[in-house]
């Protein structure tokens, strides 16, 4: 049966933690005995979580401490004996080895019945550079990486009050990862705050193995079949920081760059960053063509199917998009190979080396364009309509939501091809019934403002309006 608390025996705990963590056969976990004010201590870290610099500086300063300097308990030792300002008292072993573990200086004295916990932490990170994915044309160029402390200052360096909250909690049996809720007091609904710290409490798994993604298979389960995203994810700390002062709930997971924003709307997910950094009528325009982008996106391939099976029905002076080859492979099986290919190539890209991206690039372009179209595979006018939806798709942040609409779309060119213009019209209102239907995490409409209906806020979203307070 395992220990609860500590001892105030120097060796009974060092026993402990010797079957416990494996000190003898875990190279990496550091341990030491020292002389204390004339008593026998010893010290626990993680060899490469601590800063060199200022461990040798506190061991100097321990092993130089005489015997009448030294206070008879842990609370004293903590208060008027140590020169650091991160310091913990702890007697509970679960929470001691947790610290240990995460790379806190553990520092246990023969007679103190508590362990000083002395927080020297530095974990290796990348640079806060800009990210990949969520580049923009204007604003800052700073980015989360996997260091949840460096992400925390990312946003109080933008909210600099009193209100803002940065709530730490765990999960995982096995890994304990780290778990971060940032939120405005004054602004966040509290009933849904704890609705979200009791999900994230409850969660009964060995390991948060994919991070975010994990954990937020976690905290919905519901309707895991519908494709919308539930939640936004974000890497920039621009983004997180408005989101919070909007009200919404930010969480940050260790070793994961980006942040999840809940409660989320359709027209959250689409928002981004750039509209903001724009004037009102530059970012009006950003936003209203990447909604209209992606209804493109999803309608132009089954619209184009259905008008080649009902020729009669292409308005005059469109007929030109009418196929003028011969159609070796029906329509449908061309585009449902290219929605297969393009994937195809999205993933060949990301795992092939920088200095062969280019001429593969080329190599991809030569073979699936023209080559593919001599060759009697595909007709021009189906590649010319898929490369536009396979570039299109990139205006979204969001890939979540690309692949939502690229799923939606493949339905709807199924049973278009099935059951001609009933098909189509089925597809698109199983589309509207996948994003009506949805709720976000919350439980609210996935479609708010528009239902229900708030005409102000509804405008918002469409409209990017001047920020409150600027005068004319």
């Amino acid at each position: 049966m395992e220990k609860e608390k500590m001892s105030s025996s120097l060796s009974e705990n060092m026993n402990y933690l010797k079957q416990c963590l494996a000190v003898d056969t875990n190279f990496d976990i550091v341990y030491r005995v020292i002389r204390v004010g004339g008593r026998e201590a010893c010290i626990y870290f993680i060899d490469g979580f601590c800063k060199d610099e200022l461990m040798q500086k506190m061991l100097q300063y321990f092993m130089d401490l005489k015997e009448d300097e030294l206070p008879a308990d842990a609370h004293e030792m903590s208060k008027t004996s140590i020169p650091y300002v991160e310091v913990d008292l702890q007697n509970q072993w679960e929470k001691i080895t947790y610290f240990i573990l995460s790379g806190v200086f553990a520092l246990f004295i023969d007679g103190y019945d508590q362990c000083l916990l002395i927080d020297s932490r530095t974990y290796p990170a990348r640079n806060v550079s800009e990210p990949e994915k969520d580049k923009v044309l204007r604003g800052s160029k700073d980015g989360f990486v996997e260091t949840i402390v460096f992400n925390t200052a990312l946003l109080r360096r933008r909210i600099r009050s009193p209100y803002l909250r940065m709530e730490m909690l765990n999960a995982g049996k096995s890994s304990r990862t780290d778990i971060v809720l940032c939120y405005m007091d004054n602004r966040v609904d509290h009933a849904f705050l704890s609705q979200i710290r009791e999900r994230i409490n409850q969660i009964q798994v060995d390991a948060l193995t994919m991070n975010q993604e994990s954990l937020a298979e976690c905290l919905y389960k519901k309707k895991w079949y519908n494709p919308f995203p539930k939640f936004k994810f974000t890497e920039r700390p621009d983004t997180a920081a408005a989101q919070i002062l909007e009200g919404d709930i930010v969480i940050l997971v260790d070793n994961s760059p980006s942040a999840m924003i809940t409660p989320t709307s359709i027209f959250d997910v689409i928002e981004e960053a750039d509209d903001y950094y724009f004037p009102p009528i530059t970012g009006t325009y950003l936003r209203l063509s990447r909604f209209l982008i992606a209804i493109l996106t999803y309608l132009m391939t089954p619209t184009f199917l259905l008008l080649m099976q009902r020729p009669e029905w292409i308005p005059s002076g469109f007929e030109f998009i009418a196929v003028k080859d011969v159609t070796n492979i029906p329509l449908i099986w061309q585009f449902l190979m290219l929605e297969l290919a393009i994937d195809g190539l999205r993933l060949a890209a990301v795992n092939t080396p920088n200095m062969l991206n280019t001429p593969l690039s080329v190599m991809a372009a030569l073979v699936l364009g023209e080559f593919s179209v001599n060759s009697g595979w595909f007709n021009s006018e189906v590649m010319l309509y898929m490369a536009f939806v396979a570039i299109a798709n990139y205006t979204q942040a969001s890939y979540e939501l690309s692949y939502a609409i690229k799923f939606m779309r493949i339905i709807t060119l199924i049973l278009t091809a099935m059951f001609g213009l009933w098909g189509y019209i089925g597809g698109i209102i199983l589309m509207i019934l996948a994003i009506c239907t949805n709720r976000t995490v919350s439980g609210k409409s996935y479609i708010y403002p528009l239902f229900p209906l708030n005409l102000k806020q509804l405008s918002k979203r469409f409209l990017r309006y001047r920020l409150p307070g600027a005068k004319d």
